[in-house]
């Protein structure tokens, strides 16, 4: 026959979770399943902070604080790790294989981006110089780094692989163009031309003529690619 559900009430217990936060309440028992019940509705909190949860505002605010920091290491690391001059044939060796090859074969695919294994190993690094420096914040700061990352490389593949969809994004091609068949020493935002306003190294735009024949030959051939296939 059933079994009423008050014949298997017991004592109030009290009941940890997370090994921080204590409810007491009625333990009821119920076909497998553990519920809790309590006269005053309770809220689990302070998972991250310790204290209190944090709150939507903090989290996204925190998230999107992680995007915008992508942009200044996009630009740190494009200038000064990506465009290392050194005359140590080992460094010389890695910047080529990190960023050289791409401005050496800037119409292959396959080398717009960084190695899978440089890539694993810098993340990890960083994610653990975040955490030492932000604590529990940085996990959530660094999952916006990453589609900070993740938006660069749809962008660096879009300038090389279409004309600017929208006419405020020419400037953007156009910069990176330019740092491609003009100066290496200009133009090392990709998903933003922000820091190169900052640092003085944005390309004038109204100065620069545009050199088609030389952005064609930044764009991925389609046409051997689909004679490939």
């Amino acid at each position: 026959s059933d079994v009423c559900s008050s014949d298997l009430v017991v004592a109030p217990a009290s009941l940890t979770i997370g090994g921080n936060y204590t409810n007491n309440g009625t333990t009821t028992w119920g076909t497998g399943t553990l519920y809790i019940s309590s006269s005053t509705p309770q809220t689990l909190s302070g998972t991250m902070t310790g204290s209190s949860a944090w709150s939507t505002g903090t989290v996204l605010s925190v998230f999107f604080a992680g995007m915008f920091f992508w942009t200044f290491f996009e630009y740190i690391a494009h200038r000064y790790a990506f465009h290392l001059m050194s005359e140590n044939p080992r460094l010389q060796r890695i910047t080529y294989l990190l960023h050289g090859n791409h401005h050496h074969y800037p119409r292959d695919r396959a080398r717009l981006f960084m190695p899978p294994l440089p890539s694993l190993i810098i993340s990890s690094a960083i994610f653990g110089v975040l955490y030492l420096l932000l604590g529990k914040y940085a996990l959530i700061f660094f999952p916006g780094f990453l589609l900070g990352y993740l938006l660069y490389g749809t962008m660096h593949y879009a300038i090389h692989a279409w004309n600017p969809p929208f006419k405020w994004l020419k400037p953007l091609w156009r910069n990176h163009h330019l740092h491609h068949y003009k100066d290496e020493n200009h133009g090392f935002g990709v998903s933003s031309t922000l820091w190169d306003h900052v640092f003085g190294t944005m390309f004038d735009l109204k100065k620069e003529e545009e050199d088609k024949e030389k952005v064609r030959q930044l764009m991925f051939d389609r046409v051997e690619n689909r004679s490939a296939v």
